[in-house]
């Protein structure tokens, strides 16, 4: 009878929340994922909407009150008395089909649990969220054979004007090579649609997390909060971090904000958080991992990989709003903008000729919309990233154009 109780109120608290999720708005990975996978795991940063994407595809598959499909956080009370094994075994007792996990780095021994789920119940399909910071295919249990991962990024200047109401929800994203080839004719296009240039002042103030909407005013004060999750919850529950190293990585990131685009000195950087040269590149890592900050590396295998980076960023620019007491610096805003958009499916290096280099081929200087080619008119497939600009030309290209690559 208790586990028919303590089941029932699982599934109460799962309806409400189907009931309350909205579907209007999608974010981009959701079509991106093969939901017929067994066993799929979708990593991200605090505040990027994975909890809500799983509860819309739940709800458009299954209605508002599924009975075979179950979605549960795992910092739920339940787990203090119950392990997660006992819940899919009593739930696959019960025709369950489908169980979804969120943040299961709140879940101690998440990875052998799982793994004996996908193992001792092969017609019950799993989906599981977790931190930005998981290593799945390093975690206790052999997982790597067994899950497909998708990370979850912050929302592009695309999905914002949309989110806002300003462009079509039919909207595709265009790929890189689509943008430097024909930039002309898709700026000519979108700005049929849209006033692109106040609503990118908006979006690199508070566009990257959809919860903005819900206080604008109080954004910046809620992205350190989020931050500040990150470093005292979800690190301490991925990496079984101390508090000291807590402490001086959040030191570290304040320092950090206050030097953006940064070149570090590592030996300088480390005397002022006051830890070791290991320790401070662990760290760095760990900030990068958490998807707190940028680090632009030389183009390198192997164990130069391992080295400083180049240049520091913080991870986006609504970072940049939320630390400065005064305008953040448009140069840098720019350049982190641009930096956060392409990582997401491209290889972003330094080189010494300009501000980035992509995929190894294409080289990029950032700038305002008076910039001249000087600097890169004697290399191959160069361009410059614009902003202010509405509409480019030749290999200049507007800005807020590559916030359309997903």
């Amino acid at each position: 009878m208790r586990k028919i109780r303590d089941m029932k109120r699982l599934f109460l608290a799962f309806y409400r929340k189907l009931e309350e999720t909205d579907t209007r708005f999608e974010r981009y990975l959701k079509s991106q994922i093969d939901w017929n996978n067994r066993l799929t795991a979708i990593t991200g940063a605090r505040g990027t909407g994975k909890t809500t994407m799983l509860l819309q595809h739940i709800k458009e598959q299954h209605g508002s009150h599924p009975e075979n499909v179950l979605f549960v956080s795992l910092d739920n009370i339940y787990f203090s008395t119950h392990n997660l094994y006992s819940l899919a075994d009593d739930f696959y007792s019960l025709g369950g089909k489908e169980l979804y996990l969120d943040e299961v780095h709140k879940y101690p021994a998440w990875a052998q649990e799982i793994k004996n789920i996908y193992d001792d119940f092969p017609k019950l399909k799993v989906v599981f969220t977790g931190s930005s910071m998981l290593q799945i295919f390093k975690a206790d249990a052999d997982l790597s054979r067994r899950v497909r991962q998708f990370q979850l990024f912050g929302m592009s200047f695309r999905e914002f004007l949309i989110f806002e109401g300003l462009l079509r929800k039919s909207q595709t994203p265009f790929s890189f090579e689509e943008i430097i080839e024909n930039h002309v004719s898709i700026a000519q296009k979108l700005n049929g649609d849209i006033t692109p240039l106040p609503a990118f002042r908006k979006y690199l103030q508070y566009g990257y997390y959809p919860y903005y909407r819900e206080d604008i005013a109080g954004y910046g004060e809620r992205v350190l909060q989020t931050f500040n999750a990150v470093m005292e919850s979800d690190l301490p529950n991925v990496e079984h971090i101390d508090f000291y190293s807590i402490n001086r990585i959040k030191k570290l990131f304040y320092i950090l904000s206050e030097m953006v685009p940064f070149t570090p000195n590592i030996s300088q950087l480390s005397q002022m958080v006051d830890v070791t040269r290991i320790s401070l590149i662990n760290y760095l890592q760990l900030l990068e991992k958490s998807h707190s900050v940028l680090l632009l590396k030389q183009k390198a295998t192997g164990i130069r990989q391992m080295l400083k980076p180049e240049k520091i960023y913080l991870q986006n620019t609504n970072y940049s709003y939320a630390l400065s007491a005064e305008n953040p610096e448009i140069g840098n805003l720019r350049e982190t903008f641009f930096f956060n958009q392409l990582q997401q499916s491209h290889k972003v290096t330094y080189v010494k000729q300009t501000d980035f280099c992509i995929d190894g081929k294409y080289y990029f200087e950032i700038g305002g919309k008076n910039k001249t080619t000087k600097q890169i008119k004697d290399l191959e497939h160069a361009y410059l990233a614009l902003d202010g600009l509405t509409i480019g030309f030749r290999n200049e290209i507007p800005l807020w154009l590559f916030g359309f690559l997903y």
